[in-house]
Parts: C-alpha cells; sequence; structure tokens
C-alpha cells in the first residue's frame, strides 16, 4: 500500500477521510486511484484535485451517511451511484442501534478495502450478482452476541453467526472487530495471529477455490492439497475439534488450522500468499530495497523473508507478535507454487 499527498503537501493514508495538515476532506477516487483531497463544487458533489484528475465524484453512502468508507463514486450528469466498487458488495451490515456497532463495522469496512486493494494488485476476477462471475461475491457483518459493559454475553436463544464462507458469501462476525474479545479468542484458539484483515484474507481463499478450482482445476489442487472428499468436511472438522492438530503440522502446513482439511489448507495458504503480496506491496512503496523482487515465487519468499525479519525484530523490540515465520517448510512452498501460478493464469473475469 502506498501513501499519497494531499494538495497541501502533507501525507494521506488509505484509510484517511481527512488531511491534518490543511483539514480538507479527502477519499479514494476511482478514476486515479488516489486519496485525495476534494473541493466541493457549487451545484453538490466533488472534483478530485489529484494533478491531471479533475474527476467530478459524489461520496460513498457509507461515507456519506455513515463515516465508514472513504471512497467516491464517479458522477455523471450530476447522478452517481449509490455505492462505492467496495460496499456494493455488502448483503447485511451489522445493527446500528446496538453502542459501538458502527466503529465495529468501520474497522470491518477498512479491512475489507485493504482486500479488496490486494486483490486488485494481482488483478484477481470479482464481482456481485448482475456482473459477468461465475460465484458472486457478497459479505454479511452479523453478531450472535451483545458486549454488555466491554464484554461480549452470548444470546443463547437466537442462531449462532459462524464466521466463514458458502457458495461465495463470506460472513463474517462483529465481534472479531473488537480487539479484546479477538485476542481472547485468540489465546483461546491457540492461535499465532487472528486479525480482521485476517479473516478476510482466509474466507476470499474459500472463495477462489470456488471460482478458480471448483470443477477447473481440481485434479491437480487435490494432488498438491489432498483429497478434500475423504474425509469429508464435517468428519475432519469434528476430528480437528476433538484431537486438534497433528504434532508435526509445521513441517506440512502454514498453520495448526490448515491441518484440518484441504478446503482449509488452501485457504490458509492462500490467505498467507496475501500476506506476502501485501507487505511486499506497502514496503516496495515505502522504498525499502529488500522487497523488490522478479515476479518469480522464490523471489518473492526471498523478499518477504528479508522484509520479515526486519519486521520481527523491531516487533520484538516493541513486544509484539513476529510477523513472518522464520522457516518455510517445502511442503508449504510447493502449496504456495500451485497458488502462484493459480493467480498468474486467472482470467481478469469468469462468466457463468
Amino acid at each position: 500500500m502506498q501513501t499519497f499527498s494531499c494538495r497541501c503537501g502533507n501525507p494521506l493514508f488509505f484509510e484517511n477521510t481527512h488531511c491534518l495538515g490543511c483539514r480538507s476532506e479527502v477519499g479514494w477516487c476511482p478514476t486515479c486511484a488516489n486519496i485525495v483531497a476534494l473541493e466541493t463544487l457549487p451545484k453538490g458533489g466533488y472534483r478530485c484535485t489529484h494533478p491531471g484528475c479533475a474527476t467530478d465524484l459524489m461520496k460513498c453512502h457509507n461515507y456519506a451517511f455513515a463515516n465508514v468508507c472513504n471512497r467516491m463514486v464517479v458522477m455523471n450528469d450530476g447522478h452517481a451511484d449509490t455505492l462505492c466498487d467496495c460496499c456494493r458488495y455488502n448483503a447485511v451490515i451489522p445493527d446500528l442501534a446496538i453502542e459501538g456497532n458502527r466503529a465495529r463495522w468501520a474497522a470491518l469496512e477498512a479491512a475489507k478495502r485493504r482486500l479488496f486493494h490486494t486483490l486488485d494488485v494481482l488483478g484477481l476476477p470479482h464481482g456481485t450478482h448482475g456482473d459477468a462471475i461465475r460465484v458472486p461475491l457478497s459479505f454479511s457483518f452479523m453478531a450472535d452476541a451483545l458486549p454488555d459493559q466491554g464484554l461480549w454475553r452470548s444470546t443463547a436463544s437466537q442462531e449462532k453467526v459462524y464466521t466463514g464462507h458458502a457458495n461465495g458469501h463470506i460472513t463474517i462476525n462483529v465481534k472479531e472487530a473488537d480487539d479484546v474479545e479477538r485476542e481472547r479468542l485468540r489465546v483461546d484458539m491457540n492461535e499465532s495471529h487472528r486479525t480482521l484483515i485476517g479473516h478476510f484474507r482466509h474466507e476470499i481463499g474459500h472463495y477462489y477455490w470456488d471460482l478458480l478450482v471448483k470443477a477447473r482445476d481440481e485434479e491437480a489442487c487435490r494432488r498438491v492439497f489432498g483429497d478434500h472428499h475423504h474425509p469429508s468436511y464435517a468428519e475432519a472438522l469434528e476430528h480437528y475439534y476433538q484431537q486438534g492438530a497433528p504434532a508435526d503440522w509445521s513441517i506440512h502446513f502454514i498453520s495448526a488450522y490448515a491441518a484440518m482439511h484441504p478446503w482449509e489448507d488452501f485457504a490458509e495458504t492462500f490467505a498467507f500468499y496475501l500476506d506476502m503480496v501485501a507487505v511486499l506491496d506497502t514496503a516496495m512503496h515505502m522504498g525499502l530495497s529488500r522487497a523488490e523482487y522478479d515476479g518469480s515465487l522464490d523471489g518473492m519468499l526471498q523478499a518477504f523473508h528479508q522484509v520479515g525479519m526486519a519486521v520481527n525484530e523491531l516487533n520484538r523490540d516493541m513486544g509484539l507478535l513476529d510477523l513472518a515465520p522464520g522457516v518455510m517448510a517445502p511442503a508449504v512452498r510447493d502449496k504456495l507454487a500451485y497458488l502462484h501460478e493459480l493467480i498468474r493464469n486467472a482470467p481478469r473475469s469468469l462468466e457463468g
């Protein structure tokens, strides 16, 4: 992720809605693909102030009325779409009558925007219902519990909401946007990392299995990740939560959870691939020469190792978790190689 520049010269970042230097409102212009200062138009709307752009814009509805977005939509003859290119994927949003849910929704949207940025860097296809896409993508942000005095209490009488993916629809439980609750779950489940962006990257991995692998490349995927039909997903899930991951999981899988079933192995490995792409994209835009690579998987792995080790040491200086694993198992490298080719060869669109 790159940084941007306001018309006053102050740096702008991907999540900004205001410039801290001149106090201008800012937003993402889809025409020039920049976070830009917004110039108010006399008859309503805004103009992009990025040099050479000057596109007429309107705020996304979720920016203008809920302040959970910072993206603009292009205005033609005084008219524009209601939702931006990210918010249009939403099927269900959090219940805003519940205190704190607007802030949780904003955190979810910020993570989703970063997800879409990485997908677009890779040129991966995605679309909603009505687009020319074989598997439409959508999101629901829901909750099965309510925060009570800063804690989450279960609501046993209601249906439990699971973070997951089904047929192109990704559901995220909004309590994952609560830092304390998410850290509690991370410790309870013995996970090295548990982040909002991590959930999005994992679940989008399931989406791309449906879009790029299912009925298209299943045999090749099976040779790398294993047979996703045997055992069944339900059997594998029950076994995992009863007995946990095998003791030697780290020599075969990117995470303990990846050992549960080939579909989870695919999604966890896909998420790690997106981690690498996002970290190296930011590192290169920040001018870190060690982040440069030739586009090959081995070049990517070497660059990520170099950047990751530097960040690991910085994190340790501050008592934070490591960013990157110190060692990449050969079996994991083979799985990443499959994903590397799958992503590189993915068409820009996949019609039904």
